[in-house]
Protein backbone atom coordinates (compact mmCIF):
# COMPACT_ATOMS: atom_id res chain seq x y z
CA UNK A 1 0.00 0.00 0.00
CA UNK A 2 2.65 2.72 0.67
CA UNK A 3 4.69 1.63 -2.60
CA UNK A 4 1.09 2.19 -4.10
CA UNK A 5 1.03 5.36 -2.84
CA UNK A 6 4.37 6.69 -3.58
CA UNK A 7 4.08 5.83 -7.13
CA UNK A 8 0.83 7.35 -7.70
CA UNK A 9 2.26 10.42 -6.32
CA UNK A 10 6.06 10.60 -8.12
CA UNK A 11 3.90 9.47 -11.37
CA UNK A 12 1.53 12.43 -11.34
CA UNK A 13 4.88 14.44 -11.57
CA UNK A 14 6.18 15.28 -15.08
CA UNK A 15 9.42 14.78 -14.71
CA UNK A 16 9.40 11.75 -12.76
CA UNK A 17 9.07 8.44 -13.77
CA UNK A 18 8.82 5.21 -11.76
CA UNK A 19 10.75 2.16 -13.14
CA UNK A 20 10.82 -0.47 -10.71
CA UNK A 21 9.13 -1.37 -7.19
CA UNK A 22 11.10 -3.90 -4.46
CA UNK A 23 9.31 -5.94 -2.08
CA UNK A 24 12.45 -6.80 0.11
CA UNK A 25 16.23 -5.51 0.59
CA UNK A 26 17.41 -8.32 -1.75
CA UNK A 27 15.35 -7.32 -4.32
CA UNK A 28 15.94 -3.78 -4.15
CA UNK A 29 19.95 -4.31 -4.79
CA UNK A 30 19.07 -6.55 -7.43
CA UNK A 31 16.94 -4.00 -9.05
CA UNK A 32 18.71 -1.31 -8.77
CA UNK A 33 22.38 -2.75 -9.80
CA UNK A 34 19.70 -3.83 -12.91
CA UNK A 35 18.16 -0.70 -13.46
CA UNK A 36 20.52 1.96 -12.60
CA UNK A 37 17.78 4.45 -10.93
CA UNK A 38 18.76 8.11 -10.80
CA UNK A 39 16.93 7.89 -7.57
CA UNK A 40 16.16 5.01 -5.17
CA UNK A 41 13.50 5.67 -1.89
CA UNK A 42 15.13 3.48 -0.08
CA UNK A 43 12.76 1.38 3.54
CA UNK A 44 14.47 0.98 6.39
CA UNK A 45 12.29 -1.89 7.35
CA UNK A 46 12.06 -4.86 4.67
CA UNK A 47 12.09 -8.60 4.70
CA UNK A 48 15.20 -10.02 4.25
CA UNK A 49 17.37 -7.10 3.89
CA UNK A 50 17.56 -4.06 6.13
CA UNK A 51 17.48 -0.99 4.17
CA UNK A 52 20.70 -0.42 6.48
CA UNK A 53 22.48 -3.24 4.56
CA UNK A 54 21.23 -2.74 1.19
CA UNK A 55 22.15 0.67 1.23
CA UNK A 56 25.84 -0.60 2.03
CA UNK A 57 25.56 -3.29 -0.38
CA UNK A 58 25.30 -0.78 -2.64
CA UNK A 59 27.74 1.62 -1.48
CA UNK A 60 30.21 -0.42 -0.93
CA UNK A 61 32.07 -0.86 -3.65
CA UNK A 62 33.80 2.41 -5.13
CA UNK A 63 33.33 2.94 -9.20
CA UNK A 64 30.39 0.32 -9.48
CA UNK A 65 27.09 0.61 -11.51
CA UNK A 66 25.71 1.74 -8.66
CA UNK A 67 27.88 4.65 -7.32
CA UNK A 68 25.08 7.46 -9.70
CA UNK A 69 21.94 6.21 -7.88
CA UNK A 70 20.96 8.51 -5.10
CA UNK A 71 19.51 6.87 -2.25
CA UNK A 72 16.88 8.96 -0.17
CA UNK A 73 15.99 6.87 3.23
CA UNK A 74 12.89 6.12 4.40
CA UNK A 75 12.03 6.16 7.79
CA UNK A 76 9.20 6.53 10.46
CA UNK A 77 11.83 8.49 12.59
CA UNK A 78 10.30 7.19 16.01
CA UNK A 79 11.17 3.98 15.46
CA UNK A 80 13.99 3.92 12.50
CA UNK A 81 17.12 5.31 14.75
CA UNK A 82 19.41 3.45 12.78
CA UNK A 83 18.57 5.84 9.44
CA UNK A 84 21.41 7.38 11.22
CA UNK A 85 23.92 4.62 10.31
CA UNK A 86 22.27 4.49 6.62
CA UNK A 87 23.16 8.17 5.89
CA UNK A 88 26.70 7.39 7.35
CA UNK A 89 26.88 4.51 5.04
CA UNK A 90 26.30 6.53 1.94
CA UNK A 91 22.51 7.75 1.34
CA UNK A 92 21.91 10.90 0.38
CA UNK A 93 19.05 11.95 2.56
CA UNK A 94 15.88 10.74 4.06
CA UNK A 95 11.70 11.78 4.03
CA UNK A 96 9.51 10.38 6.42
CA UNK A 97 6.63 8.25 5.40
CA UNK A 98 3.60 10.56 6.34
CA UNK A 99 5.56 14.18 5.83
CA UNK A 100 2.77 13.90 2.46
CA UNK A 101 3.34 14.85 -1.15
CA UNK A 102 5.53 17.64 -1.34
CA UNK A 103 8.19 16.48 1.14
CA UNK A 104 8.61 12.94 -1.04
CA UNK A 105 8.42 14.96 -4.29
CA UNK A 106 11.43 17.72 -2.77
CA UNK A 107 13.45 14.73 -1.80
CA UNK A 108 13.62 12.95 -5.22
CA UNK A 109 14.18 15.85 -7.07
CA UNK A 110 17.23 17.49 -4.45
CA UNK A 111 18.64 13.78 -4.64
CA UNK A 112 18.56 13.60 -8.64
CA UNK A 113 20.04 17.35 -8.55
CA UNK A 114 22.83 16.40 -6.43
CA UNK A 115 21.50 17.73 -3.29
CA UNK A 116 20.31 16.06 0.08
CA UNK A 117 17.03 17.26 1.48
CA UNK A 118 17.55 18.15 4.79
CA UNK A 119 14.57 19.34 6.52
CA UNK A 120 14.50 21.52 10.15
CA UNK A 121 11.79 19.74 11.63
CA UNK A 122 12.76 16.38 11.00
CA UNK A 123 16.67 16.01 10.16
CA UNK A 124 18.07 18.42 13.26
CA UNK A 125 15.29 16.25 15.70
CA UNK A 126 17.48 13.06 14.56
CA UNK A 127 20.91 14.16 14.43
CA UNK A 128 20.47 15.07 17.60
CA UNK A 129 18.31 12.89 19.07
CA UNK A 130 21.21 10.56 17.98
CA UNK A 131 24.26 12.82 18.86
CA UNK A 132 25.70 13.70 22.32
CA UNK A 133 29.30 15.78 21.23
CA UNK A 134 32.41 15.47 23.84
CA UNK A 135 34.71 18.12 24.40
CA UNK A 136 37.28 16.32 22.86
CA UNK A 137 35.53 16.15 19.36
CA UNK A 138 34.94 19.69 18.95
CA UNK A 139 38.28 20.28 18.97
CA UNK A 140 39.15 17.89 16.11
CA UNK A 141 41.82 18.22 13.33
CA UNK A 142 38.88 18.42 10.67
CA UNK A 143 37.04 21.46 12.75
CA UNK A 144 40.25 23.18 12.71
CA UNK A 145 40.48 22.87 9.64
CA UNK A 146 37.74 25.02 8.10
CA UNK A 147 37.69 28.81 7.70
CA UNK A 148 35.27 31.16 9.62
CA UNK A 149 33.28 31.31 6.68
CA UNK A 150 33.26 27.48 6.55
CA UNK A 151 32.04 26.82 9.79
CA UNK A 152 28.89 29.51 9.07
CA UNK A 153 27.97 27.19 6.43
CA UNK A 154 28.64 24.18 7.98
CA UNK A 155 26.18 25.40 10.80
CA UNK A 156 23.37 26.58 8.42
CA UNK A 157 23.52 22.93 6.53
CA UNK A 158 23.51 21.34 9.77
CA UNK A 159 19.93 23.68 10.26
CA UNK A 160 18.43 22.64 7.39
CA UNK A 161 19.05 25.79 5.11
CA UNK A 162 19.19 25.20 1.59
CA UNK A 163 21.72 26.49 -0.68
CA UNK A 164 19.96 29.06 -1.99
CA UNK A 165 18.94 30.20 1.75
CA UNK A 166 22.70 30.36 2.79
CA UNK A 167 23.17 32.69 0.10
CA UNK A 168 21.09 35.08 1.02
CA UNK A 169 21.98 34.29 4.70
CA UNK A 170 25.58 35.34 4.17
CA UNK A 171 25.43 37.62 0.84
CA UNK A 172 27.13 35.20 -1.58
CA UNK A 173 26.45 33.93 -5.19
CA UNK A 174 25.05 30.52 -5.21
CA UNK A 175 27.85 29.48 -7.19
CA UNK A 176 30.54 30.61 -4.22
CA UNK A 177 28.26 28.52 -1.54
CA UNK A 178 28.54 25.39 -3.95
CA UNK A 179 31.89 25.99 -3.69
CA UNK A 180 32.78 26.51 0.06
CA UNK A 181 30.38 22.96 0.25
CA UNK A 182 32.40 21.02 -1.63
CA UNK A 183 35.68 22.57 0.00
CA UNK A 184 33.96 21.51 3.20
CA UNK A 185 33.02 17.89 1.86
CA UNK A 186 36.71 17.61 1.29
CA UNK A 187 38.31 18.88 4.45
CA UNK A 188 35.66 16.92 6.99
CA UNK A 189 35.35 14.26 4.47
CA UNK A 190 31.58 14.07 3.82
CA UNK A 191 30.12 12.65 1.04
CA UNK A 192 27.07 15.41 0.97
CA UNK A 193 25.85 17.64 2.99
CA UNK A 194 23.40 14.93 5.54
CA UNK A 195 27.22 13.89 6.31
CA UNK A 196 27.97 17.67 7.09
CA UNK A 197 25.07 18.21 8.98
CA UNK A 198 25.76 14.69 11.20
CA UNK A 199 29.47 16.21 11.60
CA UNK A 200 28.39 19.11 12.68
CA UNK A 201 26.01 17.72 15.15
CA UNK A 202 28.68 15.16 16.85
CA UNK A 203 30.96 17.89 17.62
CA UNK A 204 28.83 20.21 19.25
CA UNK A 205 29.06 23.30 16.28
CA UNK A 206 25.54 23.34 16.49
CA UNK A 207 23.31 22.51 19.75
Amino acid sequence: MVRMGFRLILEGQDDISVIGEASDGVEVVEMVRRLQPDVCLMDIRMPKLDGLEATRRLRQTSGNTTDDTKIVIVTTFDLDEYVYGALRVGANGFVVKNSGPRLLIEAVHAAAAGDSLISPSVTVRLLEHLSRPSLAEIGSAAAKRLSPQEHKIVRLVARGHTNNEIAGQLTLSLSTVKTHLSRIQEKLPARNRVEIAAWAWERGVVS
